[in-house]
């Protein structure tokens, strides 16, 4: 498998950036070029990364950076916003006050250990909106729009661009990896992916994976109910998170990469079940390390 990013144009002046294989804190980005300048969809995890998507953006235009969108706040998305210093950087005012909280966080040993993260910096929006904001590319009219609910995480947004049918999704559609809601609602999801087809969105630039089109929403969707239904028999049996998913048959799922994000998952539809679907907290510390010990106790597979 070629592991090298690529830019794809997906529509006229813009562009997806794809980052194979998509795994752990290997994400998306996009950007738009205009002729006064880009506006950039999520930055990348690593210092790394970051750079060589400057140079992606850098070999298709010469214009400035002007705008940076955030999706949300994970840092595969944001590590890198410190990296455009030109930019007027927007997101949820959520995404900005959980940046502002955690920074850069304590955890990110629970990946390789040789992965390289790079000088970070947290940089959190400035630009903040709660439901949504307009941008425009030149006179393409871009809608950023956060839903009312978690799903992913608590603050996702995503870029719509309506003239062209095209949607950069964030992390609420991933594409051939495992869907990942510890951070928000599985309920609250597929709520979410509900609207998300009703866009009538022809082409979609998934958080994670290859672009692909709204069939993947529906794949989303069933991987989601699977979980549901899954941690309503376990909870029914009085069993936690982790021991359901040891006992687990992931079937077709098993095949996604990351596929210990079941255990993550299952705490969070736990909490759902339990009331707990407005995006309320989870012990997120349990949760990640109740997936390092369904890895055998071995850090996250991080190829970033």
């Amino acid at each position: 498998m070629n592991l090298e990013p690529r830019v794809e144009e997906v529509s006229p002046g813009v562009f997806a950036y794809v980052q194979p294989d998509g795994s752990w804190w290997i994400n998306n980005t996009g950007f738009l070029a205009g002729r006064r300048g880009v506006i950039g969809i999520d930055a990348c995890a690593t210092e790394r990364r970051t750079r060589a998507y400057r140079e992606a953006i850098a070999s298709v235009t010469d214009r400035p950076v002007t705008t940076l969108i955030n999706t949300h706040q994970h840092g595969d998305h944001t590590f890198g916003n410190y990296l455009f210093p030109e930019a007027t950087i927007v997101g949820h005012q959520g995404v900005r006050d959980h940046i502002l909280a955690e920074g850069i966080p304590g955890y990110l040993g629970v990946w390789s250990a040789d992965v390289e993260w790079g000088d970070l910096e947290a940089v959190p929006p400035f630009l903040t909106y709660t439901d949504q904001i307009t941008v425009y590319s030149d006179d393409l009219r871009c809608e950023v729009r956060h839903f009312g609910r978690p799903a992913h995480t608590a603050y996702d947004s995503v870029v719509w661009i309506p003239s062209r049918e095209v949607l950069f999704s964030g992390d609420l559609v991933f594409n051939g990896g495992t869907p990942f809601v510890l951070m928000g609602s599985v309920s609250g999801a597929l709520e979410t992916l509900e609207t998300l087809k009703e866009l009538g969105a022809r082409t979609i630039v998934p958080g994670h994976g290859d672009v692909c089109g709204p069939e993947v929403i529906d794949r989303v969707q069933d991987y989601l109910r699977f979980v549901l239904a899954a941690a309503e028999r376990g909870r029914a049996a009085g069993l936690a998170p982790l021991e359901l998913a040891r006992e687990l048959d992931l079937g077709e799922y098993g095949e996604l990469t990351d596929p210990e994000r079941i255990v993550g998952n299952l705490h969070r539809a736990y909490a759902d079940l339990s009331g707990g679907s407005d995006g309320g907290e989870v012990d997120l510390a349990a949760a990640v390390l109740d997936m390092v010990a369904y890895n055998g106790g071995r850090p996250l597979r991080c190829l970033a």
